[in-house]
């Protein structure tokens, strides 16, 4: 392959590719081995759906290189379905926090050690909650109801954008309606994990929950904010069609595909030390053994 000759959208494409390769990469390397080390379906069964979601940005997004100059409705299709995963995730990383406590909110399964703990609130929910309340079964269905509908309210309003973008019933204020809706629905489900994050930061350590925690908000609200400077340089003139080989129209879809096949690189990786799979092969419990011994 002749880099020399080649211009700037077909580098872009080839290392966008690349990108999108080495995230598949790091995460089926990750993926075989707990696939190898069999030891908790429960949990790593969460794990691996956890994991899948930095290829599948990446390979979305390439996909979205490919055909830059798609119709909105195929954009529309192709951020639902990166946007429709993280809801699954947010999902599945609550579920394996629950596993690590051996809570089972449905079997009405609470530890009696962390019972009546207490959970501070924070503004704006304290217009909703009272600022300090006390962990029972109730209040943790209730951080699981505010991670859950977001798991409900995102694949509902993909379905009808695309329908309405589709039918051509989809001005530009039901547009900025969705958005709002999606972000405060999104906030909601944030803010319960990092309530649970608090609350059970001690009970947690071992897992190290804090870098799990990481790789999850960073993809989400990391592409999130990047996607909107993009949005406002193109818009101010400060990115303009020029510097690239595409139109304006096509300018922010194109560098933030760009943006995200490259960073899922970095997060794929970073998944591979906090989702890692020596909790399972024995790894861990050798080195304690040979702590105790020594």
């Amino acid at each position: 392959m002749d880099f020399a000759n080649m211009d700037r959208a077909q580098l872009t494409m080839v290392g966008s590719g690349f990108s999108a390769l080495l995230s598949m990469h790091f995460t089926i390397q990750l993926l075989s081995q707990h696939l190898f080390y069999w030891k908790n379906p429960k949990e790593q069964k969460a794990i691996i759906m956890i994991i899948i979601m930095a290829p599948l940005y990446a390979i979305d997004s390439f996909v979205g290189l490919l055909d830059i100059r798609g119709s909105k409705a195929f954009f529309m299709f192709l951020d639902s379905v990166k946007e429709c995963y993280e809801a699954v995730a947010i999902a599945k990383f609550l579920a394996l926090m629950y596993s690590y406590l051996n809570i089972s909110i449905s079997k009405n399964i609470v530890p009696d050690e962390i019972k009546g703990r207490e959970i501070h609130h924070s503004f704006p929910m304290t217009l909703f909650q009272p600022r300090t309340a006390h962990l029972d079964h109730r209040t943790l269905k209730l951080l699981k109801h505010w991670t859950w509908q977001f798991v409900i309210i995102r694949p509902a309003c993909s379905i009808l954008m695309i329908t309405l973008q589709i039918l051509g019933l989809y001005p530009n204020w039901l547009s900025w309606t969705f958005t709002i809706i999606l972000n405060i629905s999104f906030s909601v489900a944030m803010y319960s994990l990092v309530v649970f994050y608090h609350v059970f930061s001690k009970e947690l350590q071992p897992h190290k929950p804090l870098s799990k925690f990481i790789c999850i908000k960073g993809i989400v609200f990391f592409s999130f904010w990047q996607g909107l400077v993009v949005k406002i340089l193109v818009a101010m003139g400060v990115i303009k069609s020029h510097h690239f080989w595409l139109d304006v129209e096509h300018l922010q879809e194109a560098i933030q595909n760009v943006l995200i096949c490259v960073e899922m690189v970095f997060f794929s990786v970073m998944q591979q030390y906090a989702y890692h799979v020596a909790p399972y092969s024995g790894d861990v419990e050798a080195k304690l053994k040979l702590k105790k011994d020594d």
